[in-house]
């Protein structure tokens, strides 16, 4: 297997799961799905396992190695500005989709059987939840959002101490290296995750459940896909002066593991193994990713609540107007943190409801089908991440763009016998 690059080990692992995924549906095998369900959830455990330590100390390390880049400030506003064009983008795209379709007309779905899901948001929520109450609370309840605060508070104020906090700061990188070692170890099984993952997903959702909302669901594809094929690459090319291509031949192995992960975090070490071998700088990539893994979701925070907002207005017969697709841009501009990078987009989905004044039940109507919607999702959001920090390098000057174009030539996964995170000739 090591023999095969990591890319065609994760699509064969798809195809796999696929066919195992319709034989335990057509033959009613209820062992070989709950068997494909335990070997996908394990697969996803064992990746949010490695989250907290690896979200602290990655943004601890990247904001203090800002030190050591030029025009760090510049780089973090451009990066940041790129986020919200983006973001600005895929949410325009979603709205526009979401009328041309009327995705919410016809369901034939009882809205008033649908509950709230059990995790909401609001902007109260949001904006106070940030501030953790206790540290450790963080930590053990693994709520990203407050570990991304308590990192860049404590960073920064490593990055001012200076010198004395050498020795801290020391720690954290040897902490980053070694869970990106353990996690490594977790990423070389996505083939095997990947056929539990997909597997599953095809043994439990027939078309039965998604005929009702196969009109909302193509529009979530649709839309994910002309971000993913359509505007990152006019982008590369317009703004970039790039081989969209090449960009797709480097970054590929991490938009296909978000695809079948369903989780940024998770993803993060190999988009940033995916980023570095395009070309951009380790220094300043350490900051970007890690940053986009947390707070970059075009799939997530901007596709997906504008058309579910349409989608729930339509559905409970509320007429949304030029205000309303305002506010639904605002929402995915600005609150796209609180996804915090975990499977899912229920936060984001009912903060956008709120807003509206739409109910928070409509969110229930689309839970069936939600970890279907967030594959793709969860692809679209990864790509954004891997594709702002190559642009702003490439803008910048930065860029190796000698590496980017053998970006495709060389594979993700290190060699058993060092510990280097660097990619290394398949």
């Amino acid at each position: 297997m090591r023999r095969i690059p990591f890319s065609v080990q994760i699509l064969l692992g798809l195809v796999l799961g696929v066919a195992l995924g319709f034989l335990a549906r057509a033959a009613d095998l209820t062992w070989l799905t709950s068997t494909l369900d335990t070997v996908g959830g394990l697969f996803v455990q064992l990746l949010k396992l490695a989250v907290p330590p690896l979200v602290f100390t990655a943004i601890v390390v990247s904001v203090v190695s800002l030190r050591g880049v030029a025009n760090a400030a510049r780089l973090a506003v451009k990066t940041l500005l790129w986020f919200a064009v983006t973001a600005l983008i895929a949410v325009s795209i979603g709205i526009g989709l979401g009328l041309l379709t009327d995705p919410g007309r016809g369901v034939n779905l009882d809205p008033a059987g649908a509950t709230a899901p059990k995790t909401t948001g609001s902007w109260i929520d949001f904006l106070t939840g940030i501030v953790p109450t206790n540290p450790v609370g963080a930590f053990v309840e693994g709520n990203v959002l407050q570990i991304v605060f308590l990192a860049l508070v404590v960073g920064a104020a490593a990055l001012l101490v200076g010198d004395p906090a050498e020795p801290f700061v020391a720690l954290n990188r040897s902490l980053l290296s070694i869970v990106q070692k353990a996690l490594w170890w977790v990423i070389r099984l996505a083939p095997i995750g990947t056929l539990g993952l997909i597997g599953n997903a095809v043994a439990s959702y027939g078309w039965d459940l998604l005929a009702p909302l196969a009109k909302f669901t193509t529009a979530v594809y649709v839309g994910c896909a002309l971000v993913l094929f359509v505007v990152y690459p006019v982008l590369l090319a317009v703004a970039g002066k790039l081989n969209p291509l090449r960009f797709f031949a480097g970054a590929w192995p991490a938009i296909e593991l978000a695809f079948v992960s369903r989780s940024s975090v998770g993803t993060m070490p190999v988009t940033q193994r995916s980023v570095e071998r395009l070309g951009v700088p380790r220094e300043y990539a350490s900051f970007a990713v890690p940053f986009g893994a947390t707070t970059k979701m075009d799939g997530c925070a901007a596709i997906y609540p504008a058309l579910a907002a349409i989608f729930v207005a339509q559905v409970f017969g509320v007429n949304l107007g030029v205000t309303d697709y305002l506010l639904i841009a605002f929402v995915s501009v600005v609150g796209s943190a609180a996804t915090a990078g975990l499977t899912g987009a229920i936060v984001m989905l009912t903060l956008t409801l709120s807003t509206l004044g739409l109910p928070l039940a409509g969110a229930g109507l689309l839970l069936a089908i939600d970890p279907i919607l967030d594959m793709i999702r969860t692809a679209t959001n990864v790509a954004g991440q891997a594709v702002v920090p190559t642009i702003v390098a490439a803008r910048e000057g930065t860029l190796d763009r000698a590496a980017y174009d053998s970006a495709g030539k060389r594979d993700l996964i290190e060699p058993a016998e060092t510990g280097r995170l660097d990619p290394v000739p398949a």
